[in-house]
Parts: C-alpha cells; structure tokens; sequence
C-alpha cells in the first residue's frame, strides 16, 4: 500500500458528490480513478477530479488502486465488495453493507482470512456530535443509563432525489436507508444488540418521483416504510427506534439517551459536528456541552481515512465491516420479528468501538 492509500470509486451517483467533495481535504487519502455503468458520467466526474475513467473491471484489476470506495445501489454492494476483495484490494462501502445478513457474512469472513480491511458507512459517527455524546455517557454526566429514544421520520426522499426508486425496493426503505446512522450510534453508546422485537408497515399510498428526469414517474413500493422497534443491548439498556417514510411533520425528539442523572440530546448521526445538549437531573435545563471527542470534520470519507491510518498504524478501524454486519443482523432480525410476531434473539456480537479523542484527520491516532 502506498502513502497516502490510492483510492477508486465505483458507483458515481447523488451520493459520490459529497465523497468527491471531500476526499481530497484527506492527507490519508488521494483518488486516483472512478468506474460507473454510466461510462459517460464517469467519463464527466473523472474529468472534473483530474483522474482517470475507467471500467469496473478496468478498476478493479488496476495495481494502482489500492482501496476501492464502494457506492454502488445496495443490491450490488456485496457482489462489488466481494470482487474487489477477491481482486487483493482493501473496501470501504456505503450503507447498508448488503441486502441481509445472509449475503454479506460471506465477503466479511472473506476479508479477514485474505488480510484485507473492510469498512463501512455510517462514517458520521466518527464525527463530533456521536463521539461526544458518547464521552458525556461515558463520564458519568447523566448517570446510569437507561434508555434511548430514536425518531427519525420523512414523507419520502422522493420530495428530492431525482433517481429515488432504490429507496423504495430491497435494500432501501427507512430501516435499511436510516436506521443504520441510529443503530451504530447505538452500538457505540451502549454495546451489541442481544435481542429485538419490530414492527411495520407498508401503507398504499403512491410514490411519485418529485423532481429532475423523471419528475412525475410512479415508484414502485416493495419495501415497508414505517419501522418501529425496542432493542435489549447487552449492558441492559433498552432503545426504542423509529424510522419511517410516512410522517409529514412531528414534534417527537430526533435522539435522546435517558440515565439516572440526566437526560443527552444526540445530534443527528447522519450529521458529523451538531451540538450535544444535557439536561442535568438539578436543574433540567438544556446546555450545550462543548466538542470532546471525535473528529473535527464534516465531510464523508473520515471511515476511509480512518482505515488508512488504521493500516499504516496496524490497528483496528472503527467503521468495521463486523460493527455494519451486526447492525445489518439487528434491521433483519427486526423485520423477521414483524413477520413473525415474536422476539428475534441476535446471534452476532461485535466489540463496542473504542471512544474517539478529539483530533483532526491530519493529526496521528
């Protein structure tokens, strides 16, 4: 691997512009090459970047690229993930690492017995809104935990995406789109999930593409688009989560953690550097705690700097390919409980990733 670690893209559509954006703001980190089905808008983007344009397979057999960055739709994150393992180079994937546990245990063990590192997205919780909220839980500041209350909820991203058809088959909808910003942060407040009872729904109303292209064009919907479930961690925490496409205005909180002493507001995890805030049991009022930990950055692509210091250091990354695929586990199992009407037990578990100090992208770990 050289230094810094040589990056390829495959997949450059609405969701590359930020990655693109913020890859070069990376010493870690230098693009060298982008693939998409859409020769003509690799062709256009490479132009844009200074680099070169090239096919998948072109991209994937190339000695230059050292690490590909996987932002394919989600049916094809794993098929990707797995071939660019196989081709002896390092990943790092958007959300959700696949369709179903099932499918993407496979490429992980994979990865580990071919001593390749493989990251995944959420990276936002590196940031530092996540990593100081989780200080604050860690220090004691509102007590014992108890619980925590998720709430995240839209009409529907087709008010604003101008492709949105993905987000409503496999692999999209709010559990497997949303869900895992929550679920992660939760992993890193509190531990893996042992068990999980969920319930959805899937109401028939028609979606319609709202702007660009294909404005006006009906979308298909075969996924459920209100997901609400109650998760046991390990520790013995319970959280409550509720992602939905359904919901036109609310005044339920975003993210709050509950202890004995106090009660966190967690910034949005799909942000990197929003404010936490702290209502302490003396005088329940709110007062914005100051950054402590995390990384002072705003941009997606932090996971993937993230595992290029990890490599050049020799220790573990945080945005693990093991921490998505137990998040992966846990929005299964809370579909398969619906389904089911029972309580899903989960049989992965993974490591609470380790606190963040506060520190710069630049600055040594």
């Amino acid at each position: 691997m050289g230094i810094p670690l040589t990056v390829g893209i495959i997949g450059v559509g609405k969701i590359s512009e930020q990655y693109l954006a913020n890859l070069p703001t990376f010493p870690q980190l230098r693009l060298v090459a982008v693939a998409d089905l859409d020769s003509a808008r690799a062709q256009k983007v490479a132009e844009q970047h200074g680099v070169r344009a090239l096919t998948v397979d072109e991209l994937l057999s190339d000695p230059d690229v050292d690490a590909v960055l996987n932002l394919t739709i989600p049916a094809a994150h794993v098929e990707i993930g797995t071939r660019a393992l196989l081709a002896g180079k390092h990943v790092f994937a958007e959300k959700p690492l696949g369709l179903n546990a099932a499918e993407a245990t496979p490429m992980i063990e994979l990865a580990e017995e071919l001593g390749l590192r493989f990251g995944s997205a959420p990276d936002t919780v590196l940031g530092t809104g996540v990593q100081t909220a989780r200080r604050a839980i860690d220090s004691g500041l509102i007590g014992d935990p108890i619980a925590a209350q998720v709430f995240w909820s839209s009409p529907g991203h087709e008010a604003w995406h101008p492709a949105p058809a993905f987000y409503y088959q496999e692999g999209g909808g709010p559990l497997l789109d949303m869900g895992p910003y929550y679920l992660t942060s939760l992993v890193h407040f509190f531990g893996p999930v042992v068990r999980v009872t969920g319930l959805t729904s899937r109401p028939n109303r028609m979606r319609t593409v709202g702007s660009g292209a294909s404005a006006g064009t009906e979308i298909p919907v075969s996924v459920d688009t209100h997901v609400t479930a109650l998760l046991e961690h390990a520790d013995g925490v319970s959280s409550t989560v509720t992602v939905s496409f359904e919901i036109w205005k609310t005044r339920s909180p975003l993210f709050e953690v509950y202890g004995t002493a106090g009660t966190l507001a967690v910034p949005d995890p799909n942000q990197f550097s929003e404010p936490v805030e702290l209502a302490r049991s003396e005088t329940r009022e709110w007062e914005s705690l100051p950054d402590s930990a995390g990384y002072r950055s705003t941009g997606r692509g932090i996971g993937l700097a993230d595992l290029a210091e990890a490599i050049r250091h020799d220790l573990p990354h945080r945005a693990s390919g093991r921490l998505a695929l137990h998040v992966l586990e846990i929005m299964d199992a809370i579909q398969i409980s619906s389904a089911q009407r029972e309580t899903i037990a989960i049989a992965s578990t993974v490591e609470r990733p380790g606190l963040l100090p506060l520190r710069g992208v630049t600055e040594q770990v």
